[in-house]
């Protein structure tokens, strides 16, 4: 029997760290400064990859990805905001609506809108 009830943090290394949390703040609404972050309940998918998956970029060990409501709104909003947002219409289906971009440090951020709350 698992006594594993969750993610409990993400932490990850960073050469501007106050510059990063600021951005994390704005753009995608988490505030780092002011742990624990309170989060909707839902799926997490927990996955190795192979070394060589070609899924996400290949410099980096990890991407994160969120879960999202309203991401058409989130992608004009990020897009206003000079970011650029990545999407594909192959990675949409059956699991939902998929989008990338990557934050100041060039870390890479998967946004997950599930298919139940798809508009």
């Amino acid at each position: 029997m698992t006594h594993i009830t969750g993610i409990g943090g993400i932490f990850f290394r960073a050469t501007k760290p106050d510059v990063l949390t600021e951005w994390y703040r704005r753009h995608l609404g988490i505030d780092m400064a002011a742990p624990p972050w309170q989060q909707q309940a839902g799926p997490t998918v927990f996955a190795a990859f192979k070394a060589d998956t070609d899924y996400f970029p290949r410099d980096h060990q990890y991407m994160l990805n969120l879960r999202v409501d309203g991401i058409a709104e989130l992608i004009a909003d990020l897009e206003r905001a000079g970011i650029e947002v990545e999407t594909r219409a192959e990675w949409d289906g059956e699991y939902g609506i998929f989008a990338r971009i990557h934050d100041p440090e060039g870390n890479p951020i998967e946004l997950w809108q599930r298919p139940a709350e798809s508009t």
